[in-house]
């Protein structure tokens, strides 16, 4: 007898995703193999990864063209390549970063102004203190001391670890994307409310999330048909370049969770996307099985940094990658922490949460039911970490990348961004952050 063939490492993970789903076979496309790796040199997986979970979108579209390796490249880099009249803008503060500590390295993450603030105030600095003044801080003391101050001041910071093996097995014992049946009377959900020839025509999107991952989904969501609303709170600004990077065919408003007119918009939506901290959905009443309770037919796609299990713990990318072990398995010398090519934790959790939201969008047009998909992005790092890796970075390979980008007239200026890594579609313009009214 036979034996089959091994799968690479980028099908296996596909095949998981598929399975995970529940999609039925008679939708299903096979994983296509790139033509050549994605240009995202690392040690890990991170290749594999980026192909896999823009693949799972591709195919659960029914899209039969394959993906391009270096368009996923780009869109995985994409504030990278992010214009606006002509200038790149500063992506990252420099309160942000990798910090030698006395017995150790800390990853601190300070892109909003209050989170920036409140790392220097732990710290014991200044407003206006600067990268050398964070150094000789953190520098002095134990990694420990200086996140203990940083996070009671409402600053983020962790500590750049090795690998927890036992732990990263334990968590792929768990599924990468947890489904759940939340409402088990089967009732008839209805058809679209218009039929086109992109699949999610019709399908309404209240978008409670922000930063890359949740916006990456829901834009992905939007090339693909939806009406996405996104809502944000009315005391946290989104800063101008993050919304023009991932804000592609959306809409943007500012509104209070416990408002009437947002019980309005949550009452006529078919899918709900969250990545606010859990407790926060919580105290909000918006916890996956309040919203199913009230909203019957309901389709739930949560994202978290670091899972259920941690509820109240803020976590961007860069910090799950140091904390989980990334950082120092992409290090040169074993000792300096580095990151991932791109944040692409944080892309993947988009676009296997994008597939999600098409699988179970379907699951419930044929069996009724609510449904809630959740994965964090310290799940994805677990897979990526227990994916066959490479002894060391592959040089990079440039591209043009000319062919790769889309430029844009938005609210009086020329913004350049990344085309979809979705192939056969096209993004419509980011409109400005809190451009819309809030109604669909």
């Amino acid at each position: 007898m036979s034996t089959p063939p091994l799968r690479s490492p980028s099908a296996a993970l596909f095949h998981r995703v598929v399975t995970e789903l529940g999609v039925a076979p008679e939708r299903m496309i096979e994983n296509r193999r790139p033509p050549y790796p994605v240009p995202l040199p690392s040690r890990l997986a991170t290749a594999d990864l980026a192909w896999a979970s823009v693949d799972a979108v591709t195919a659960l579209a029914g899209i039969r063209r394959s993906p391009d390796p270096d368009r996923i490249a780009l869109a995985y880099r994409s504030d990278r390549v992010l214009s606006i009249d002509g200038a790149a803008p500063g992506v990252w503060s420099p309160s942000s970063g990798f910090w030698r500590a006395g017995d150790g390295w800390i990853r601190t993450h300070g892109n909003y102004p209050h989170h920036a603030a409140a790392l220097l105030r732990g710290l014991g600095l200044s407003a206006g203190a600067g990268v050398d003044e964070i150094r000789a801080v953190v520098g002095t003391q134990s990694a420990g001391d200086s996140i203990r101050g940083i996070v009671a001041a409402g600053g983020l910071a962790v500590a750049v670890r090795p690998e927890d093996p036992d732990l990263d097995r334990r968590l792929r014992e768990s599924p990468l994307l947890e489904v759940t049946r939340l409402e088990p009377t089967k009732r008839s959900s209805g058809p679209p409310r218009a039929l086109g020839h992109l699949p999610l025509t019709g399908v309404r999107v209240l978008d409670l999330t922000r930063v890359i991952a949740g916006p990456v989904c829901t834009r992905t969501l939007a090339l693909l048909g939806a009406d996405v609303l996104r809502v944000d709170p009315p005391h946290l600004a989104e800063p101008a370049w993050q919304h023009l990077d991932t804000g592609h065919g959306k809409r943007s408003t500012i509104l209070d969770a416990r408002s009437p007119r947002f019980a309005a918009l949550l009452a006529e939506a078919d899918v709900v996307v969250l990545g606010y901290r859990p407790a926060s959905l919580d105290g909000l009443g918006l916890s996956p099985a309040r919203l199913a309770e009230q909203h019957p037919g309901l389709v739930i796609a949560q994202l978290s940094a670091w899972g259920l299990d941690h509820p109240r713990r803020a976590g961007f990318d860069s910090l799950v990658q140091a904390e989980s072990g990334i950082a120092l398995a992409e290090s040169t010398d074993g000792t300096t922490p580095a990151a991932l090519p791109a944040q692409a934790l944080d892309h993947s959790a988009g676009y296997l949460l994008a597939a999600s939201v098409l699988a179970l969008v379907e699951r419930r047009r044929r069996e009724g039911g609510s449904w809630w998909v959740r994965t964090s992005l310290r799940r994805i790092a677990a897979e990526l970490l227990g994916m066959p890796r490479h002894a060391a970075r592959s040089p990079e390979r440039a591209f043009d990348d000319t062919a790769h980008t889309a430029r844009f007239r938005v609210d009086g200026q020329d913004v350049t961004t990344a085309r979809p890594a979705v192939p056969g579609l096209e993004f419509s313009p980011p409109r400005p952050w809190d451009a819309d009214h809030p109604e669909w």
